[in-house]
């Protein structure tokens, strides 16, 4: 079981790098996952976000999440073949929370080299704030 802290690190980088475990068979555990950031500009990101959630009809889909663990889940998905077998089961290997469970709190964590977010330069925003701003009750 690979354990992984998302703090500091870029949502999409992170994401990839993820799912390519997943695909290997491993089990893959996320923590922090409020702290992820997504580089660029922060409203351009909130307004990309909205329009998903906006999108389609509210009965029947597609339906997008706002809370930050399933937002990191949906991008995760997202990088996984899900039309497929594989894909779905891998998908099932995948937890996600918010902070560090009481049972995970003695564990070390690794972190992904190349999607660290601490040399950004660029302007960013945390899975935290996006979901506020998407309507999400802060629950953690």
């Amino acid at each position: 079981m690979l354990l992984y802290d998302a703090e500091n690190q870029i949502l999409g980088r992170f994401s990839s790098t993820v799912a390519k475990k997943l695909l290997t068979g491993e089990k893959v555990v996320v923590v922090n996952s409020e702290k992820a950031v997504i580089s660029g500009n922060p409203r351009t990101a909130i307004d990309k976000y909205i329009h998903k959630l906006e999108r389609g009809d509210p009965i029947h889909g597609p339906f997008f999440p706002k809370m930050p663990d399933q937002i990191l889940r949906r991008t995760v998905r997202g990088m996984l073949p899900w039309d497929r077998t594989r894909g779905r089961d891998a998908f099932r290997n995948l937890k996600v929370y918010i902070g560090i469970p009481d049972e995970l709190k003695e564990k070390k964590f690794e972190k992904v080299k190349n999607a660290d977010a601490d040399k950004l330069r660029i302007s960013y925003i945390t899975l935290e704030q996006l979901s506020l701003a998407l309507g999400a009750k802060k629950r953690w």
